[in-house]
């Protein structure tokens, strides 16, 4: 089990979905010690100029602090809008995203990719 990238099952899930609706992923970060954090934040700065392009944008990016409920810890929270689950799709699977991903890579111990509906 990969704790960075989607499964094809998830992903196929997720790409069924008919929803044109935007579409906001929550982000856990937990990031390698010794550096982590720098590597998966050259990661997230040449990714957003990509979000930006296609129409998304990041909502918010913030460490994490006190843990209050629950038993696992994070680093940090971000939560990324994109204009559809179409539009996801294209800017993750595009090739110039896709030769970022040793920077992601490089930087998360794991993390929890959840996406999210509008009420």
């Amino acid at each position: 089990m990969s704790y960075l990238k989607v499964s094809g099952e998830r992903l196929a899930t997720f790409a069924a979905n008919p929803s044109g609706a935007p579409v906001v992923m929550l982000n856990l970060l937990k990031f390698k010690r010794g550096g982590g954090s720098k590597e998966y934040a050259k990661y997230a700065s040449e990714f957003e100029k990509h979000l930006n392009a296609a129409g998304g944008r990041f909502l918010y990016l913030g460490r994490a602090a006190e843990l209050l409920v629950g038993d696992e810890e994070w680093d940090a929270v971000a939560l990324v809008e994109y204009p559809s689950r179409k539009v996801f799709l294209e800017v993750t699977g595009s090739p110039e995203v896709q030769a970022l991903g040793t920077f992601r890579e490089a930087g998360l111990e794991k993390t929890v990719l959840y996406a999210t509906d509008p009420r």
